[in-house]
């Protein structure tokens, strides 16, 4: 729906691998990264992943887990706050007595989690950047 579009959006550093990974991905979603001097400013809280087991053999034995990752986020012209929400993303995987094979398995589903809440703030960011610009327009 905003594929390719430009928007004048900086993205705040966000802490951790995972906050590292989430941020490029959105600065992509926006048409790149921007400086400090952007019109918008989106500052992102992302949270430690958490885990639960899904389904466990008869000996007690966990072989699906999911883990899930929430994001808060508020997107900023100057002062004055435009938008701000939270996302939850999660995915199951499965879990292996084989460290290197579960590692790989959880790796690869936070790393889609993250992709799929960028998918969800940018377009919720972009959606708040076009209403506002509106609503100026109008004023």
């Amino acid at each position: 729906m905003f594929a390719n579009r430009d928007t004048d959006i900086y993205v705040s550093p966000i802490s951790g691998i995972n906050g590292i990974d989430l941020r490029n991905s959105l600065n992509a979603k926006f048409g790149g990264a921007h400086d400090l001097n952007a019109e918008y400013t989106l500052n992102v809280t992302l949270y430690d992943p958490v885990t639960q087991y899904k389904a466990l053999e008869h000996t007690g034995d966990a072989t699906w887990q999911q883990v899930s990752v929430t994001a808060s986020f508020e997107l900023m012209r100057g002062d004055e706050k435009i938008a701000s929400g939270r996302e939850v993303a999660a995915e199951s995987y499965t879990f292996v007595r084989y460290l290197v094979a579960a590692n790989a398995s959880y790796n690869n589903a936070v790393r889609n989690i993250i992709n799929v809440l960028a998918d969800k703030i940018s377009v919720r960011v972009i959606t708040s950047t076009a209403d506002y610009a509106e609503n100026q327009a109008r004023q």
